[in-house]
């Protein structure tokens, strides 16, 4: 698989990379361990350089499942991982504290390295913006373990551009994650133009729009009662039944280049900037082999203004967040 590379530094990884989340938290009950790690060196093996996992993901246990399965192959590969978040007390499994203070950013990344069992994190993101840590200091305890060898690459997760702006002027920031696709533009407006000025990279976290966009969910599925998206308002039945048509219309566009839908919302992202690697995630080998199968699509700039100009004529409806994660983005 072609490279690219994140950021004006030496941080280069494969133009996709696996989301490891859905193996262990969010998307239903967490899958069997020893399949969750065939699937991982299965990824390797097909040239999957670049795998993103966080603390929060289990909790912890998306950390260590991570860690075993590419021990393996140090040198190789590249984990990203993220920090920001506290145990809510009483409750172990949700972390709904954020927690960007310098002393506990070292915490976590003692614990995460020891987890993944590296040396360094090679991409270190907060999580997401916590207002009560100004970010300068938040950019400060990155840039102390970079100097310690402890994090290779500083990165920003859903920051706003003046976030961006703010703690790049401290510890230059390899990369933004933040959610991107055909199913949520946004970042267009003025996070991405930000980083193209300050030459960081932007990894899109559910680009095929949490599954929608592969043509597999419809107003009729149900959802597991653990799956995060019956919180999301956009995941709706009745939203569901209208946004299917940005897929109707992917879906046509997929047909005449022999391709699925997946592939080509992956391959638009692609299209878009040299220095954008989205991270589907996945816990089947056959979507991984098609989501892979993406990166070899090729679409020319009629390809992107025809399938742009069509889906920009549908209205989506629903929030992309519940109430409460959607005070956490763009801060």
């Amino acid at each position: 698989m072609e490279k690219r590379k994140l950021g004006k530094g030496a941080l280069e990884v494969s133009a996709i990379g696996l989301g490891c989340m859905g193996m262990s938290w969010s998307y239903g009950p967490a899958k069997d361990k020893q399949e969750m790690i065939s699937l991982l060196h299965a990824a390797v093996e097909r040239g999957v350089t670049f795998f993103d996992t966080a603390e929060v993901y289990g909790p912890l246990t998306n950390e260590e499942l991570v860690g075993e399965a590419l021990a393996p192959y140090k040198g190789k590969v590249l984990i990203a991982t993220k920090f920001g978040w506290e145990p809510n007390p009483g409750d172990s499994d949700r972390w709904s504290a954020l927690n960007s203070r310098p002393e506990h950013i070292k915490q976590v990344a003692e614990a995460s390295l020891k987890r993944l069992r590296i040396e360094a994190i090679d991409l270190f993101y907060q999580h997401r913006v916590d207002l009560n840590v100004p970010i300068e200091d938040v950019a400060g305890a990155v840039r102390d373990l970079i100097q310690q060898g402890k994090v290779k690459h500083f990165g920003l997760s859903e920051a706003s551009a003046q976030t961006i702006r703010r703690a790049h002027a401290v510890q230059p920031v390899a990369a933004l994650q933040s959610e991107y696709s055909l199913f949520w533009r946004e970042p267009e407006q003025t996070v991405i133009p930000t980083l193209e000025e300050l030459g960081i990279g932007f990894v899109p976290f559910s680009p095929l729009g949490k599954g929608f966009l592969t043509g597999k969910i419809d107003a009729s599925t149900k959802f597991d009662s653990t799956d995060f998206r019956n919180s999301v308002p956009r995941f709706s039945e009745e939203n569901r039944q209208t946004n299917h048509a940005l897929v109707d219309v992917i879906s046509a566009f997929a047909a005449k280049h022999h391709a699925t839908p997946a592939q080509i919302a992956l391959a638009w992202l692609l299209s878009k900037r040299p220095w954008i690697v989205p991270i589907p995630g996945t816990t089947k080998l056959s979507r991984l082999v098609e989501n892979i199968g993406a990166a070899e699509l090729q679409l020319t700039p009629d390809d992107l203004r025809s399938l742009e100009e069509a889906s920009s004529r549908i209205k989506l409806e629903g929030a992309r967040y519940s109430e409460f994660h959607q005070k956490l983005v763009g801060r």
